[in-house]
């Protein structure tokens, strides 16, 4: 599944735009790191327990929006974007979304799903 920022890739053709695709998460912090992430705030420093958090809600909300666009039988995912909103408190969102689409080599005419 190709993912890109823009709204186009280079060398492809979009032949059909299928809809928004979309994948989330909701995490809560641990009062453990919460504690560690206090400490590291008196001295400077990256909290990489935030770090890693953040980094495991990305992969998970992308890993999630990739199956709504393979469910829609999906080439790839143009004009992706990342949100974030706190639920509460110790709890946020990390949202991703873009647009399905299908494509075709612009040389020589052939799908995606052609060559699979």
């Amino acid at each position: 599944m190709i993912i890109v920022t823009s709204e186009s890739i280079s060398g492809k053709k979009i032949t059909r735009t299928l809809g928004l695709v979309r994948g989330n998460t909701i995490r809560a912090r641990h009062v453990g790191h919460d504690i560690m992430a206090t400490l590291k705030n008196l001295v400077g420093g990256e909290i990489r327990e935030y770090t890693k958090l953040i980094a495991e809600s990305r992969e998970q909300a992308l890993d999630r929006m990739v199956q709504d666009a393979e469910r829609l039988g999906a080439d790839a995912i143009i004009s992706l974007r990342f949100t974030t909103s706190v639920i509460t408190g110790g709890a946020a969102e990390l949202l991703a979304y873009g647009t399905a689409v299908c494509f075709e080599d612009e040389q020589d005419g052939t799908s995606a799903t052609d060559r699979v």
